[in-house]
């Protein structure tokens, strides 16, 4: 039996704040810390042994990772880093308190922007200062590869490689191989491994600190998925996500 262990990064800072976040590094929360290390002890009791661990370029992955690995006694394990694994970019939407934006351009136009599968937010410009080609962790990209904005098509699209050529091969040569990235990064890969449909995904959501595990056999055939926890407060969780673009 394999294991994929996919965890959405603990509460960022702007998570709490309510804002698009994307590709803006942003830390994490008090909350995301306990979150973090919540989820760190309930790999350990539940006796995952990890080998390798994969993470995007941004803080609030990395630092989830960290905190994971070091409840675990662990964090001495090799650790993948990529872009592809980073959260959908926003475009103009970062950085923006996701209820006033609904406010303004109304709750179904940001539903889309936040969960569609092919609808994206208006593009950074290239002179924004919000533009990635001006962070040095991507200088060694294309322009072609760096996004102005994406809808969550363009993510499976960047992601979809990676998966093939890294994270499925790794899983063939380990049992257990743990994915901290985010929302819509992780999203996409669920996508992908469940065969959902574009109205599937629409109204899936994952919230922050929760290992979500995927079972399959040696030959990598999909068995079954679920989160680790209590089913109530993860529904509870996931119905939060859902909810953040709606008045309260």
């Amino acid at each position: 039996m394999k294991r994929l262990v996919l965890v959405r990064h603990g509460q960022s800072v702007w998570n709490k704040e309510n804002r698009f976040t994307g590709w803006k590094d942003v830390t994490l929360s008090d909350q995301g810390i306990s979150e973090a290390i919540k989820a760190g002890k309930i790999l350990k009791d539940e006796g995952f042994n990890f080998k390798l661990a994969y993470t995007s370029y941004l803080t609030r992955a990395i630092k989830t990772l960290w905190l994971m690995l070091e409840e675990m006694d662990s964090m001495w394990i090799e650790v993948r880093k990529s872009w592809r694994l980073n959260e959908k970019h926003y475009g103009t939407l970062q950085g923006l308190n996701k209820i006033e934006t609904a406010d303004k351009y109304g709750a179904e136009m940001v539903q889309l922007w936040r969960r569609s599968f092919d609808t994206p937010p208006e593009p950074l410009t290239a002179d924004d200062e919000r533009n990635p080609r001006f962070e040095a962790r991507y200088a060694d990209l294309t322009a072609a590869e760096l996004p102005m904005t994406e809808s969550l098509k363009e993510v499976i699209e960047r992601l979809m490689p990676y998966w093939e050529t890294e994270i499925m091969p790794a899983l063939h040569e380990n049992d257990d191989l743990l994915v901290t990235a985010h929302g819509n990064s992780l999203r996409a890969l669920v996508m992908h491994l469940k065969n959902m449909s574009r109205e599937e995904i629409l109204g899936f959501n994952i919230p922050t600190g929760v290992p979500y595990v995927f079972e399959f056999d040696d030959d990598l055939n999909f068995v079954k998925d679920y989160f680790l926890g209590d089913p109530d407060e993860i529904k509870a969780l996931m119905d939060k996500v859902a909810n953040q673009a709606k008045a309260k």
